[in-house]
């Protein structure tokens, strides 16, 4: 019986593209069945008052083992 997770989350490193993330997936045994990003956010200064701004995003995919 496999010791593997059944669900596992993959996130897009920053030096990687999504073909390079996907074909970690499959390495591991895993297939993509949901994506989500998620967004970055960074504290600004303006006038005087603190703002949250968007400054960028994660991409993370939600991998299923195989079966088999």
């Amino acid at each position: 019986m496999s010791t593997q997770k059944k669900k596992k989350r993959f996130e897009v490193l920053h030096n990687e593209s999504i073909e390079q993330c996907l074909e970690r997936m499959k390495k591991e045994g895993y297939m993509p069945v949901r994506r989500t990003e998620e967004p970055i956010f960074h504290e600004v200064e303006k006038e005087g008052k603190t703002i949250i701004e968007p400054c960028g995003r994660t991409i993370v995919f939600e991998g299923k083992l195989f079966d088999a």
